[in-house]
């Protein structure tokens, strides 16, 4: 088993942004440890390993290397998944709710911003530059868009 952890340490260190990186270059190293993994890891025992990786590795290779030639994309979605994380815990803690796929169906997909937005300290001002006008063109074209699903919603009770 031990010997198993080998590709998964080599796959860790050929995605690990350095400077001189680029996508086409850890594509191609990522290629050539498939390969490698394919011609060292033949016993009838490995190769539950070597499909796992390789159907693994294919299943996120089309946005696997976005990251080495676009500074502003994270290479993992660690933070994105902290966030939600976060929100769904302050959710809980208000309603007593496990779940908040209601609460999200009844206040829209972008509530979970509102609540990131509330602690920034610039908020204030952000929404004192905006315009009555501007906010009530806004606000009625999101009470369009969540009408739909409160449509839905109160039919199905």
């Amino acid at each position: 088993m031990k010997r198993w952890s080998r590709p998964l340490h080599h796959a860790a260190n050929i995605l690990n942004p350095d400077i001189d990186q680029t996508s086409e270059s850890v594509r191609l190293h990522m290629r050539c440890l498939m390969q490698w993994l394919e011609q060292t890891y033949t016993k009838e025992h490995d190769r539950p390993m070597v499909t796992n990786f390789k159907s693994y590795t294919n299943g996120f290779w089309k946005g696997l290397f976005t990251c080495y030639d676009h500074p502003h994309v994270p290479r993992t979605n660690n933070d994105h998944e902290r966030f939600f994380r976060r929100t769904k815990t302050r959710h809980r803690r208000m309603t007593g709710l496990r779940s908040w796929n209601e609460y999200i169906m009844r206040s829209g997909e972008f509530v979970v911003f509102v609540d990131d937005a509330l602690r920034q300290t610039d908020v204030l001002n952000r929404l004192q530059s905006v315009s009555y006008e501007v906010f009530h063109a806004e606000r009625q074209r999101w009470a369009r868009r969540l009408e739909e699903t409160t449509k839905r919603r109160r039919f199905r009770r």
